[in-house]
């Protein structure tokens, strides 16, 4: 009964971790493994393990959000191949430079500080743009393939990087029109960050097509979400074929997540954009704090910190999962009083 009632314990502790991972995942387009595998770490698991796991988990949950994006019409297929073979790529280029980091031995120290920077100059720069309610918001939920955006609805770098009408030109969704040649050179250059880090690289890919490319937030998320199909599944495949991969982890999680990822995909045509940038900037600066917190700990030798860490990084994710579901609730209310509105006029 003890067995019983432990074994129980954990389905239900997994399947509630995998909803508010779903949320965010389906929401930001990232979180997954950024969530679970220190996470799992903590918990005891072997480091393959929570690395395998963690990976299966984001392939499940990043198929579930983006067939409902899809269906929002918030995944622009187009641009997803491009970008998954620039950023194939740039991964390559950037494992190069790693090795040569290990070699030399400062690859922890370098990837760790760079890890953290970079992780909180862009939620710096996003939650500052959002907050300060310059030009780069706005922009309509339900952007489609044929409908054009406003010129201040894209950023200026944006703008800027479009302006270079080196053909092909691509047209993608929200009438965005780029050259074949500035996406490859993006998704290269995030792709580079990805590979030099060793993380999915979904915290720099959803900013990357939005202010680099151009692309509204939610179609931004859709298509960073049907990349991750491709990445995830290709990490979790490798692994599962050394056994590494934990099913009684996994399942539980995508159980959770199952219903997670669909209420965060439908919460991006729900949320405006400023708020959606808010949230995500929100994110990663706990994130960063979190991060530099573990890596304090390895300095100082305090095993403590990780728990203080992964304190960190839980407690991030439940206020800004709350602060989604707030703010779908209070706008699928104020949806719901406009016909009424309307009606008295």
């Amino acid at each position: 009964m003890e067995v019983f009632g432990v074994a129980l314990s954990l389905l239900v502790m997994f399947s509630g971790f995998g909803l508010l991972i779903g949320l965010l995942f389906g929401f930001f387009g990232m979180g997954g493994s950024f969530l679970v595998t220190p996470a799992l770490l903590v918990m005891g698991y072997k480091t393959d393990v929570a690395v395998a796991s963690g990976l299966a988990f984001v392939f499940g949950t990043s198929v579930i959000a983006t067939l409902k994006h899809r269906d929002l019409g918030q995944v622009d297929y187009k641009l997803g191949v491009l970008m998954i073979a620039g950023t194939t790529a740039g991964i390559e280029v950037g494992k190069i430079g790693l090795h040569w980091l290990q070699d030399i031995g400062l690859a922890n120290t370098v990837v760790s500080v760079s890890y953290v920077f970079l992780l909180g100059a862009i939620g710096v720069f996003i939650t500052y743009n959002a907050v300060k309610g310059d030009d780069d918001g706005g922009v309509s939920h339900d952007a489609g393939d044929d409908e054009e955006l406003d010129a201040d609805d894209i950023p200026d770098i944006a703008k800027k990087i479009q302006s270079y009408r080196v053909p092909p030109m691509m047209k993608l969704r929200g009438g965005v029109r780029v050259s074949l040649w500035m996406i490859l050179s993006v998704a290269f250059l995030t792709g580079l960050l990805s590979g030099f880090l060793g993380v999915g690289g979904g915290f720099i890919r959803m900013p990357a097509l939005f202010y680099l490319i151009g692309v509204p937030v939610p179609v931004a998320v859709g298509t960073d979400l049907f990349e991750i199909v491709f990445s995830g599944g290709i990490g979790s495949f490798l692994y599962a074929i050394d056994g590494a991969v934990d099913l009684t982890i996994v399942a539980p999680l995508l159980a959770g997540s199952a219903l997670g990822a669909r209420m965060g995909a439908a919460a991006t045509s729900l949320v405006e954009e400023s708020e959606i940038k808010v949230y995500f900037g929100v994110m990663l600066l706990l994130g960063a704090t979190a991060v530099a917190v573990r890596e304090i700990g390895g300095i100082v030798e305090m095993p403590v910190l990780d728990l203080v860490s992964l304190a960190i990084i839980v407690g991030a994710a439940l206020l800004v999962s709350g602060a989604v579901v707030v703010s779908s609730i209070r706008e699928l209310r104020a949806e719901g009083t406009r016909p009424t509105a309307q009606t008295a006029d």
